[in-house]
């Protein structure tokens, strides 16, 4: 299957994270030129630029910081300078949530604890995908995939915070797809479910992973490139006509 993506140009936010960096991968590998952003760790994106094609103009590192209401258009304006067009955003930088620990009460969570969750992991990917929609609008193509949770769909005890505002990125897909689908500009969401990213493989015991995966229909947990694979298609010309919905890559869990 042709993607179409040869010449395609995309920004990727979370660039440098497990998930982001296969996304970044396999959008190159496909033939596009893709601009990899990143808060803190600028040498990771610079390698992963490298990686990418950067000395033959492929690929580029751009900071883009969730706390900064004005980085998302710099990221942007960066991509349109550097090669005449935005036509792929995918939207995978997130703050971690608040997890309650094991005893409190939601309602005892303060709001210097929460309000950050909120307003890093909405408000920023509301502005990105305000300054990307110009230009894919005027050429009449673009794709927009914004990265949730399935347990925003779910629901997980003691991360209301950040389930709250994964939740809210299908919101905004379910409803741009009316302003945008006639202009040639589909958005969708892709929710994965527990993914073996190093940090998920260093950070949690293995026996929590072997129970998630004995309750997992398929009988494995998600790679990043699984996600990653979905994602893709959802940015190509493939995609010709879905747009508004939640795909959740989590083995049937």
């Amino acid at each position: 299957m042709n993607l179409g993506l040869d010449g395609r140009t995309a920004l990727v936010t979370g660039a440098t994270g497990g998930i982001g960096r296969a996304i970044a991968h396999t959008l190159a590998a496909e033939g596009a030129r893709v601009a990899v952003a990143y808060r803190t760790d600028a040498e990771a994106a610079e390698k992963l630029a490298a990686e990418l094609g950067a000395a033959e103009g492929r690929s580029f590192a751009v900071p883009y910081a969730l706390d900064d209401p004005q980085s998302p258009a710099r990221a942007v304006a960066a991509v349109e300078s550097r090669w005449g067009a935005l036509d792929i955003l995918v939207a995978n930088a997130f703050r971690w949530g608040v997890r309650r620990a094991p005893g409190t009460r939601f309602e005892d969570v303060p709001e210097s604890e929460w309000l950050p969750v909120v307003e890093d992991n909405l408000a920023p990917v509301i502005r990105t995908v305000q300054h990307a929609v110009t230009g894919m609008r005027a050429r009449g193509w673009g794709r927009i995939v914004l990265i949730s949770s399935h347990n925003a769909l779910r629901g997980h005890r003691g991360t209301e915070f950040y389930c709250a505002t994964k939740a809210g990125l299908h919101g905004l897909a379910r409803s741009l797809m009316w302003d945008l689908g006639r202009d040639g500009v589909l958005v969708n969401v892709v929710a994965p479910g527990l993914t073996l990213t190093e940090r998920v493989v260093a950070g949690l015991p293995p026996a929590l992973l072997e129970q998630e995966t004995g309750v997992t229909p398929t009988g494995r947990l998600s790679s990043p490139e699984d996600i990653a694979r979905t994602v893709v298609f959802l940015c190509s010309a493939a995609n010709g006509n879905t747009t508004g919905e939640a795909v959740t890559v989590a083995g049937g869990h």
